[in-house]
């Protein structure tokens, strides 16, 4: 009881992955990383958001099944505490699915489509103009994944912020019309002013876009160009060593504004060791790609070695990982559930207490 009580009395976050596929490094670097050194400080909910993926998965549930199950080993091969943290499904939230709907209430259609992280998806995912009703969607019900647990932060990728300013703009809208909330009130203070939500705040990873071994798109498993966390050691060597710069030779100078330099960057630990080789590779100084990728690979193997040892206690073991996600979802039902009752006494809708024993 101690622990429940300490911990819902910190400041709280939400975020979390639509499983489509394992977790690589991009999601390391960009919100995981974070989400790890968060756990002892705040209030932390993972949702694993298993029915966005039917937007473009509809024929492939049991791959999504699959995914949702993979994407929890990942989280814990990572350090995502289950005794710390809250990891839950979201098709098992009914409150999320009531507060999309009313929360689809208040955003113009037109804002919903100009929304730039979902014109990329269509654009990416080649879908035209055949998407289903369910994929712009998907953007209004990310709004309710995140504020049916209230949280004061959520930390995301670069590429995720477009989605946050929707729920900024939702919870701000909600507090004015149903909470009296002053429209010029700072987003700080919406809660003291009698507002349901708070109006949380995007907290980027360090590497807000980490691009793929490509060196030009963004990391992504449906370009191709990922390294996986849970990859063995051969294989991420073999991946690094496709990182394309476009330099010639050792001797040539070269821009350490390449992907490759963003690696050498990112996880080489030695600040002195990255500022060595920046400086040869800028004058060229008989420093070849090919050595400072098996530099990368090697520092990112380093990084990894404990991850794959932590996944490997749950591979096999699905039961272990259901029964996580068992007992994240009950907890996190009784958050959203408070959130709900909340928001439909401020929108005068007759309801009563609900249990979802």
């Amino acid at each position: 009881m101690t622990a429940a009580i300490t911990r819902e009395s910190r400041p709280r976050i939400l975020t979390g992955d639509t499983p489509t596929g394992s977790l690589h490094l991009g999601h390391w670097v960009g919100s995981v990383k974070r989400r790890v050194s968060l756990q002892d400080s705040h209030d932390c909910y993972f949702i694993i958001a298993n029915v966005h993926a039917y937007t473009t998965r509809l024929q492939k549930s049991a791959e999504i099944k699959r995914d949702t199950i993979e994407i929890v080993r990942d989280y814990l091969a990572m350090g995502i505490d289950p005794e710390r943290a809250t990891i839950f499904v979201q098709s098992e939230i009914p409150a999320i699915a009531e507060l999309t709907f009313l929360f689809a209430m208040l955003i113009p259609f037109n804002r919903v489509m100009r929304n730039p992280t979902l014109k990329t998806e269509i654009e990416l995912k080649g879908l035209g103009d055949t998407y289903s009703f369910g994929f712009p969607l998907y953007a209004v019900g990310q709004t309710a994944d995140i504020l049916a647990f209230r949280p004061t932060g959520v930390p995301v990728g670069e590429d995720q912020v477009p989605h946050l300013e929707m729920t900024r703009e939702v919870a701000r809208r909600f507090n004015h019309i149903f909470c009296g909330v002053d429209e010029h009130t700072e987003d700080k203070d919406h809660v003291a002013q009698g507002g349901v939500f708070p109006v949380p705040h995007a907290d980027v990873g360090e590497v807000g876009r980490l691009l793929g071994v490509d060196g030009t798109n963004k990391m992504s498993k449906s370009l191709g160009n990922a390294i996986f966390i849970s990859d063995p050691p051969k294989e991420v060597e073999k991946k690094v060593k496709k990182i394309f710069t476009g330099r010639a030779s050792a001797t040539e100078p070269g821009d350490t504004k390449n992907a490759l330099f963003q690696y050498v960057r990112t996880f080489i630990t030695d600040k002195a060791r990255v500022a060595e080789l920046e400086d040869k590779y800028t004058r060229g100084d008989n420093i070849g790609d090919g050595h400072i990728k098996l530099e990368v690979a090697e520092a990112i193997n380093v990084l990894l070695a404990p991850m794959r040892e932590r996944r490997a206690a749950f591979e096999g073991r699905d039961d272990l990982v259901l029964e996580i996600l068992r007992e994240g979802t009950a907890r996190a039902n009784r958050t959203a559930e408070a959130t709900l009752a909340l928001a439909k006494d401020r929108m005068h809708l007759i309801s009563w207490p609900r249990s979802l024993g």
